[in-house]
């Protein structure tokens, strides 16, 4: 029995986020823009953010209308809402202006979106590398829409897996918890 409880102890430590060390915070990175810009998290330090990488061809595009009704409602409380686009699922094939007008023209997209950027593997942006580092696989997009919630401290707080809309209680209570810190 205590070597059954020493085992599962061990398994969960493993894939626990608590042991982090976070010798960098969400603030040390920045992304490129869609235009051309920086997007630099530093930018955004005493806000939530959410960072979620986002695709035009999957199941899941209709969550840019959540994430865009997240953003206009939560912005002015210290909220930041980053699309990530990304083609590592093979669902963004077009180009930074293609996905831009899709994106304004569909959802009326205004929040910060990234140019294409990988977030698993080998070339995964430093961010995601970041992530998985210290908060462990929650932190890997299985899919597109993976929502990565960073708190006010800049370090990661909650994941959501691509099927958690934005709307859902469950991510809203997630989001207002961490803006009332």
């Amino acid at each position: 029995m205590k070597k059954c409880l020493l085992v599962l102890f061990m398994i969960f430590s493993f894939f626990s986020n608590l042991n982090a060390n976070y010798d960098k915070l969400a603030y040390d990175f920045s992304f490129r823009g869609i235009d051309g810009n920086v997007i630099n998290l530093e930018n955004y330090k005493s806000k939530v953010i959410v960072v979620v990488n986002v695709a035009s061809r999957c199941g899941y595009t209709p969550q840019y209308k959540d994430l865009q009704e997240l953003w206009s409602k939560y912005k002015e409380r210290n909220l930041v809402v980053i699309g990530i686009p990304t083609n590592n699922f093979k669902q963004e094939p077009g180009t930074n202006k293609d996905i831009k007008k899709f994106c304004e023209s569909n959802f009326g997209i205004s929040f910060p979106l990234t140019e294409k950027t990988n977030v698993i593997g080998a070339d995964a942006h430093p961010f995601y590398k970041w992530a998985k580092k210290n908060y462990g696989i929650g932190a890997i997009p299985k899919w597109n829409f993976h929502k990565i919630v960073v708190d006010k401290n800049g370090k990661i707080t909650d994941t959501f897996a691509s099927f958690t809309k934005p709307s859902s209680k469950k991510f809203i209570n997630s989001i207002e918890k961490e803006i009332k810190n």
